[in-house]
């Protein structure tokens, strides 16, 4: 079977594909291969590489990339890595951090999705003659009557949506996602039976540059500043304590905030908000991160028609692991507004409101505030 179908005769066709060491990468370009396309691979190189050989547990590491490297040869493509280190930091990790000191629970990888794995692959692809650039993730590209459309995987609990709300519709054109109607057990049986070394290797689990989920630490190494100490106060402004960096600390936290019970002794505390102007962690009871309405910016909408002025309903994902909540999706001067069917807890400035109809991705934005 095809699993691109671009027409004629795959063999006329060559497909750069991403390759970043794991099974699911490694599985498409086999799946590939067996069609009859001429694949080339192509792996990024996105930080120190001396520093990642041992690191095991997340994308885009030093032994990724010889893993992606063995697979290449076992399938007999061409393989290459590109050194695209300060790209990566100018384009996700320095925006990381600037986030991080802002005030915002930023998400990385949607930015290197969206420039440096996407923009910057797609027009090295192009360069190179490629028809496609294709990846491993968990999405599907669906043909609909004005184009290409982005859809969830068809199975939920592999879907990589939310990760992928930023991608153009110029993007989509030249994209394909071969996975998005697989469940994870068939990506292992396809590069067992390719005998690819890597049909057993583990999931990644940490963002790439940041080992073991310590932010924090990165943000410190890039953002010396942000060891700024602060005060922690409560909804009325009494101070409870004090802190070493809001870097620390995230809308919806509970644990290490070293209070116990609010001010009131009734109920755990929470972080609210975060203060960045005043350095000022502020913290309440659970039942003050609810919020109804949300604030969207930087908008990339994927429908074929623009955000109607009376609204239209959607679905929308406002953290990757929560489920999609029902709410009205509204323009507004500097993005969108949506208006939540259910008041929603523990919204964060910095990750992403991702809107769907159904299955399909219309697109999202970045939370710029809540209440």
């Amino acid at each position: 079977m095809d699993p691109l179908r671009l027409g004629g005769n795959p063999s006329d066709h060559l497909v750069a594909v991403a390759m970043s060491g794991g099974v699911d990468s490694s599985a498409v370009a086999g799946m590939l291969v067996e069609a009859g396309y001429r694949v080339a691979g192509f792996t990024l190189q996105l930080y120190d590489h001396g520093a990642a050989v041992a690191k095991s547990g997340a994308c885009c590491a030093g032994q990724d990339i010889h893993d992606a490297r063995r697979v290449a040869a076992r399938l007999g493509i061409a393989h290459y890595v590109l050194d695209y280190e300060a790209r990566f930091r100018d384009q996700v990790m320095v925006p990381f951090a600037a986030s991080y000191l802002a005030g915002e629970t930023p998400i990385p990888c949607v930015l290197c999705n969206r420039t440096v794995k996407f923009a910057d692959l797609l027009g090295m692809s192009k360069d190179l003659g490629a028809a496609a650039l294709v990846t491993g993730h968990y999405v599907r590209r669906v043909d609909g009557a004005a184009g290409p459309e982005l859809h969830r995987a068809a199975d939920a609990a592999r879907d990589q949506s939310y990760f992928l709300f930023g991608t153009t519709r110029d993007q989509l054109a030249r994209l394909h996602f071969p996975l998005g109607d697989k469940p994870k057990s068939e990506t292992r049986a396809i590069a067992g039976r390719l005998g690819l070394a890597v049909a057993s290797k583990p999931d990644s689990q940490d963002i790439c540059f940041v080992p073991g989920g310590r932010y924090a630490e990165v943000v410190r190494k890039l953002r010396p500043e942000a060891d700024a100490p602060g005060e922690i106060v409560d909804l009325a402004g009494r101070v409870v304590g004090r802190h070493q960096g809001i870097v620390d600390f995230t809308v919806g936290q509970r644990k290490g905030l070293g209070l116990g019970a609010t001010s009131d002794g009734t109920e755990p505390s929470y972080v609210v908000r975060l203060e960045p102007g005043t350095r000022r962690v502020v913290v309440g009871p659970r039942s003050a991160l609810a919020a109804s309405r949300v604030a969207l910016r930087d908008i990339n909408w994927l429908d074929d028609a623009p955000i109607p002025a009376d609204g239209i309903p959607v679905e929308v994902k406002l953290r990757s692991a929560s489920p999609p909540a029902k709410a009205r999706l509204f323009p507004a001067d500097e993005g969108a507004a949506l208006v939540l069917d259910e008041p929603q807890h523990g919204i964060s400035p910095g990750q992403a409101g991702v809107l769907y109809r159904g299955d399909r991705v219309l697109g999202g934005g970045w939370i710029a505030h809540a209440a």
